[in-house]
């Protein structure tokens, strides 16, 4: 039966997946789409596949007594002579749910599950690890010198910040995209850029841009409410961090906030589960 070699290393992991053809992927130029899924059984895998434009799918490495695995696909592109690069996914299960993570295409040697996991970490996280002399069977836990994680985001000690106590926020969220939202007891955000807001831009426009939206929408001016924002500060929280999917951590001073690499990756387009 085809992908049943993917289907025996999901099994191996202890998930459920399910693999079914996806003709209207075509449209959308993709030949595979992941998607974490529930029923009355519970969560399993649901992988959409376009088999007229898949190449390859495989699982690199699977590690059972962790519950991860590395999953590699591969796809034709009609129309160009070089083909898409190698697309890999880390999924696993994270305390109470199972998860899917994309691979920045930038790290090409991912080839296990170690591997994927340090390419999820960004920069401020394997520098602080290299300092703290992170041991190698250490660097995989969600606490050690260096880091506390929760799920896709990593809290990395600053214990000289200096903040003013007037902008510190209490239950401040911490989300991407549409997903659900962590929730920091005690936050700061210092820097980054002032944006202007409004649902007609819920993404902001620098100062430049509103005053070049304005000139262009004179008719609008007066019926668009706008308010500023800081975009891309640093965030700094302490206290407890909870949220639904994972057990509440609590930071004893304060942490500065950066999120995995996964954002980073072509291939999180191919991702349907948010967390």
């Amino acid at each position: 039966m085809q992908f049943e070699h993917v289907k025996v290393k999901f099994a191996r992991m202890g998930a459920r997946v399910l693999v079914e053809p996806a003709r209207e992927l075509w449209q959308a130029n993709w030949a595979h789409r992941i998607d974490v899924v529930k029923d009355r059984h519970g969560e399993f895998y649901h992988l959409m596949v376009d088999t007229r434009r898949l190449i390859t799918m495989d699982v690199l490495d699977v590690q059972p007594r962790d519950r991860h695995l590395l999953l590699m696909v591969r796809q034709r592109n009609f129309g160009q002579l070089s083909e898409a690069p190698k697309q890999k996914f880390l999924c696993g299960h994270d305390e109470r749910a199972w998860f899917v993570a994309a691979i920045p295409e930038s790290a090409t040697s991912v080839s296990t599950v170690r591997t994927a996991m340090e390419a999820l970490k960004p920069t401020a996280v394997l520098e602080a690890q290299s300092q703290a002399a992170v041991r190698m069977r250490d660097r995989q836990l969600r606490k050690n010198e260096a880091f506390v994680r929760q799920g896709e985001w990593f809290f990395v000690p600053r214990p000289g910040l200096k903040v003013d106590a007037a902008h510190i926020r209490a239950n401040e969220p911490l989300a991407r995209g549409r997903g659900k939202a962590h929730w920091a007891e005690f936050a700061v955000r210092i820097g980054g850029e002032t944006v202007y807001v409004s649902h007609v831009r819920p993404n902001g426009l620098t100062a430049s841009e509103y005053r070049e939206w304005i000139d262009a929408n004179p008719k609008l001016r007066g019926t668009v409410r706008w308010s500023t924002m800081r975009r891309n500060p640093q965030v700094f929280v302490r206290g407890r961090v909870r949220h639904p999917d994972h057990k509440t951590i609590v930071l004893n001073g304060w942490h500065e906030v950066v999120m995995n690499t996964e954002t980073l990756a072509a291939a999180m387009r191919n991702v349907a589960f948010l967390d």
